[in-house]
């Protein structure tokens, strides 16, 4: 700070703008409002764009779900497979059957091993049918289990699953002579309980 007698240099000194002649409060208003339909129409144009992409992805994952219902139709699991099988050994197996789009046999996703079963892509549903007539044919000294596959629903389970939630109700009978006390001990009670 500058003592009393002190001037202050101009580097320092800091000029005051005279205010802006006040604008009528109408102008203002009207700007707002104007800028506020810009952003309503921005965002309304977003919303149609997002409508519309999410049109898109629908169609698109509808078409893909069709996809996998027809490769799902033209192929069966094979189960029981030897864990050493070639997926060459298995198009050999099936190849009676008819023309073969693919062979896969699933892997443990941690280890890396087989395990145990495959799937066989036909090139058409109705070959299915005829390697259906395979089941508990002899590959590699094991019987084959073969059925067609299933098409997987997502989000339809059957149940709880193993080991499923069972509640924890306050029905039923205590057991005699708990840790709690024995047959007269009724606890504090989390609740009316007439019995």
């Amino acid at each position: 700070m500058a003592a009393e007698g002190q001037e202050i240099p101009e580097e320092l000194k800091t000029e005051q703008a005279a205010p802006a002649p006040a604008q009528s409060d109408g102008a203002d208003e009207e700007e707002e409002i104007e800028a506020m339909k810009r952003r309503v129409a921005e965002m309304e144009s977003e919303a149609a764009k997002l409508r519309e992409m999410q049109a898109e992805i629908d169609q698109q994952t509808e078409s893909l779900q069709e996809n996998k219902e027809d490769i799902d139709a033209r192929s069966i699991f094979v189960g029981n497979v030897d864990y050493g099988a070639s997926p060459e050994e298995i198009q050999a197996h099936f190849q009676s059957c008819g023309s073969i789009n693919r062979v896969t046999i699933l892997l443990d996703k941690f280890t890396g091993q087989p395990k145990g079963y495959a799937y066989v892509e036909f090139a058409e549903p109705s070959l299915v049918a005829q390697a259906l007539v395979l089941n508990e044919s002899v590959f590699r000294g094991r019987n084959l289990k073969v059925v067609p596959k299933r098409t997987n629903l997502p989000g339809m389970h059957r149940g709880r699953g193993r080991g499923g939630y069972r509640g924890r109700g306050r029905g039923g009978f205590p057991p005699r002579g708990s840790y709690r006390g024995g047959a007269g001990y009724r606890g504090r009670g989390r609740g009316y309980s007439p019995y």
